[in-house]
């Protein structure tokens, strides 16, 4: 039972990730009708944002100190971070300690410029042309993203750490009841889950209780009767691909200290999430976010040597195992609109 639970921790870690991101896919089909193939580069952007704060933190100048000295007895030339500069060493520290929260901030108006350009500059274009020009032109723009950050940024993954005080660990099983020492899990991922929860509420909030909302979803459901209302229902579809690029980008954010950003790191998501996006139902937000948790924790579970001694490899493949299942018993996905991928 320790196990499965630790497991199921797991999952929710993972399947946070896979709900933002396929959150934000759901967003840009349901409003726009496009198969986006470039939102995993928007998470990979969105965790480079992370990469680039702590480097602007840690830019420094270097000043002699002629209180220490070398072996030679020369003074020591010794880097101070600018931000200590400004604001004391203490403060400075901690503000470095916590530059990828503080990423946050970067990340918002980074992802709204990619987001809005992205949509006016490129996707506008192919609204009426088929899927399939939608999927190579999105996925072209990936790849071309992925080798921009790989020229700038190299192709080895960056260490990226969270703030000290998430550092450690939490001992989850003393607190629910269990042995002491037994289920212990890295603050920082169940920090990343609380975010996850935070940011995905913050959406169907959005949508659910705003005037712009309320009109984004009459557009996902009548496009053209909503436009015959007098409203702008275009621009607002593309606030709501701003938007979805920016959840994209927390997302990224947030996870550069569990898994460290490199230039590939948005395919390796893209796919699966596309997976959720069917098992939860095209244009279906909460099947979205249901099948990202879900799947999360079916994979994490997979992952137990109890199951791949007797199924081995069944972790590489469980995700799609269930990706074929629901499509053959249930077409339109767990939550998906009568008719659609139906006919």
């Amino acid at each position: 039972m320790d196990a499965i639970f630790l497991q199921t921790l797991n999952g929710l870690d993972k399947g946070s990730a896979y709900a933002l991101i396929a959150l934000g896919l759901t967003l840009i089909f349901g409003t726009l009708g496009v198969v986006n193939f470039a939102h995993g580069a928007l998470f990979m952007i969105g965790a480079f944002c992370a990469v680039t704060m702590q480097r602007l933190l840690n830019l420094s100048f270097v000043t002699i100190d002629e209180t220490q000295k070398d072996f030679l007895g020369n003074p020591l030339k010794v880097e101070t971070p600018y931000v200590e500069s400004w604001f004391g060493p203490d403060m400075g520290a901690a503000i470095i300690n916590w530059s990828v929260p503080l990423a946050i901030f970067l990340a918002i108006p980074v992802m709204l410029i990619v987001g809005f350009v992205m949509e006016r500059g490129l996707i506008k274009h192919f609204y009426k042309r088929p899927h399939a020009d939608q999927i190579l032109v999105t996925f072209g723009l990936a790849i071309v993203l992925q080798e921009l950050v790989k020229a700038n940024y190299g192709a080895n993954p960056i260490p990226t750490p969270a703030p000290a005080a998430f550092s450690g660990s939490i001992d989850i099983g003393a607190a629910l009841g269990f042995d002491p020492n037994v289920i212990i899990y890295p603050a920082w991922r169940m920090a990343y889950f609380v975010f996850s929860i935070i940011i995905i509420g913050a959406v169907f909030s959005f949508l659910q209780f705003t005037t712009f909302g309320m009109v984004v979803r009459a557009g996902m459901s009548d496009r053209e009767t909503v436009g015959l209302l007098g409203i702008n229902i275009n621009r607002r579809f593309t606030i709501m691909f701003a938007i979805a690029a920016v959840v994209a980008g927390l997302a990224g954010v947030m996870y550069a200290p569990i898994n460290s950003p490199d230039y590939h790191m948005g395919m390796n998501f893209l796919v699966l999430s596309f997976v959720v996006v069917v098992v939860g139902g095209m244009g279906s937000l909460p099947g979205a976010v249901l099948a990202g948790f879900l799947l999360g924790v079916l994979e994490s579970l997979a992952s137990m040597n109890e199951v791949k001694n007797i199924l081995p490899g069944i972790d590489q493949i469980i995700i799609y195992l269930v990706a074929i299942i629901v499509l053959l018993t249930r077409p339109r996905g767990l939550l998906g609109k009568k008719g659609v991928m139906e006919d």
